[in-house]
Parts: C-alpha cells; structure tokens; sequence
C-alpha cells in the first residue's frame, strides 16, 4: 500500500487538499463498490500540518489534520497545495514546512506541488534545474524568484525524476489521477475518474501539455524534438526533417533518442497519438474514424491494428470499457 501524506496549509485553498484527499482514498474502493466488484484499498492517505492543529482556509473552511509533519516516520507521496497568491512571502509563513520537504527530498520521497504550493518546493532549492509549472498568473514572478527552476506556463503538469509540479487549482485533480496511473497502471487511474465523474488525466495533450512522456534525462536536442512532436504528433511528420531541426543525421538521431528516451523516434510518435486516441475514446462521444484522423491516421484500419497492438483492444471494446457511459433518453 502506498503512504500518501496531503499537507495542511494556513491559508491554502482547501480544494487543492480535499481533491487529492478524495482521488487517492477511492482509488481501487469506489469503483468496485458501485459496480459490485471486488474492492482494493491502494492508497494509505493522511492530512499533516506541521504542528498537529487545524489549517484555516482562505474560505470560511478550517481543515483538522491527521498527524503532525514532525511525527511522521515514512511517507511515500507527499501532496503540498496552494500557498496564497504571494509566493515570496511561502518563505517566511512556511520555513518548518519548507525544511521538512527538503528532509523528504533527501529521502527521494514524491513530492507534487499544486498552484502556487510549488513555491515550497522552490524556496528549499528543490527545482532547481528542474522542469516546473505553477498557475499562470504567478509563472513570471515565480521566474524572478527561482532562475534556476526551468518554468514553463504552458504546462499543467510537469515530472521531473520524484518532483512534480501541478499548474493550478484543478490541475490538482489531474496531477493526483497522473499519480494514480504512476503507481497502480491505467485502467485504475481511468476507473477512479469514472467513479467521481471525472475526466481522465490530460497529461499528453497538446492544449496545457505536461512535461513530454520519458523526458527525464539530459539530452537537451532529443528534448526539444520531444517537444515538437509533443505539439505536432497529430499532423504528418517528417523524421528526418526532425533529426535536421535539431542538428543531427537521421542515424545519429535514432540512437540517440532511443537511447534518452529508451524508444525508436517512430514508436514514440505512435504512442503520443494512440495516448491521444485513447484519451478520446475515453471522454468523448466521437467516432472511431474521427479519432483516427484527430490523431493523425488518415488510415482507420491501420488505426485500429495499432491501437490494439498497444492496448490489448480494438477501439471499439476499449470505449466499452472505459468511455463515457451513455444514457438513452425516454
């Protein structure tokens, strides 16, 4: 079982704590119970603040913890959530929080920082050198703040080895369901976001992106062609073009991207799109031929083939399993 420890802040938005709260605590239980099927508990979760005592909120909600940081011998997943909009002023309100995440740091504990939560992370050094996010409104300030943390606004989520960062407010959502998927597989992570009515993560879309799949190593030109095909995998793509964009030879690029990324540039573009079409199938009330063009297969039965080589189903049955249930009207 998984320990998860959601930290209380003074302050904080109480959602950006509750919605991890509830995804990680229903995670292999809610599902099952609605369906009548055997039920799992994956995730061991508790609430900490650093002194034991309850958190007010900047709404009329105070939050009562589990546990104090101080007493806690082991954690798996630490959840830090938003801090308040001020994200220079986290290091005065925070310094005992701060210095017992750079104590889990230490210990490569998984640390996800929601909203303006990352600046915890920041302030005790932590992303440094790192891909991070935070809400739109705070990225350029947090820029000021922290040079050496690599931020990108655009994303919603980024990875980086046990470091992760979480755009917004509801980014929470799609950061805890990305953990769910991290640590107990897919098919968990798309049944507990159909038990709370929720959309699977958004992780590879194009729109708010996370962090490219496989993107923690340090091969700064086979992370820019990451990128590109990230933001273009739906349109025709041209490899060796690519490999020219970022100043190497069509040979010399292939080794070299499977050897950061530990895939074939091809392969690695058929899983950004099949990733795509799955997270469509799963959501969207669409055909299987639009999908299949959507992410960029002008041929269907190809499509198909491909998209059961790496699922184990045909569209079809996959939508049957996991997309959006569909009600008839009287």
């Amino acid at each position: 079982m998984i320990d998860v420890t959601v930290v209380l802040l003074e302050g904080s938005l109480p959602s950006t704590s509750m919605a991890p709260l509830e995804i990680f605590s229903s995670a292999g239980t809610l599902w099952g119970t609605l369906m009548s099927e055997p039920t799992e508990q994956l995730f061991r979760v508790r609430t900490a603040t650093v002194d034991g005592r309850r958190a007010s909120s900047v709404v009329p909600v105070a939050l009562a913890p589990t546990i104090a940081l101080r007493d806690i011998e082991h954690t798996d997943l630490v959840i830090v959530p938003s801090a308040g909009m001020d994200v220079f002023a986290v290091r005065d309100r925070y310094p005992r929080e701060i210095e017992w995440l750079v104590e889990q740091d230490k210990k490569k504990t998984t640390l996800a920082g929601i909203c303006s939560g990352v600046a915890l992370l920041a302030w005790g050094g932590l992303l440094d050198g790192r891909a991070a996010t935070t809400h739109w409104g705070l990225v350029d300030r947090c820029r000021e703040l922290f040079p050496k943390a690599q931020w990108d606004g655009d994303r919603f989520v980024t990875e980086s080895d046990h470091i992760l960062c979480g755009g917004g407010v509801y980014a929470s959502i799609d950061l805890s369901l990305h953990l769910v998927e991290r640590y107990c597989g897919h098919e968990v992570a798309v049944k507990t976001a159909r038990s709370l009515l929720l959309e699977t993560p958004r992780i590879w879309q194009r729109s708010h992106a996370a962090q490219p799949p496989r993107s923690a190593h340090e091969d700064e030109p086979v992370h820019r062609a990451q990128e590109w095909l990230v933001a273009h995998f739906p349109k025709e793509v041209d490899l060796d073009e690519l490999a020219a964009t970022v100043g190497m030879s069509p040979r010399n690029f292939a080794r070299r991207f499977k050897a950061a990324t530990g895939e074939a540039p091809l392969a690695y573009l058929h899983r950004l799109r099949i990733d795509a079409a799955r997270h469509s199938l799963e959501n969207k009330h669409r055909t299987v031929e639009e999908i299949s063009e959507e992410v960029g297969y002008g041929d269907v039965a190809f499509f198909r083939k491909l998209f059961k080589r790496h699922t184990g189903a045909s569209p079809r049955d996959y939508r049957a399993r996991f997309g959006p249930r569909v009600v008839d009207e009287a």
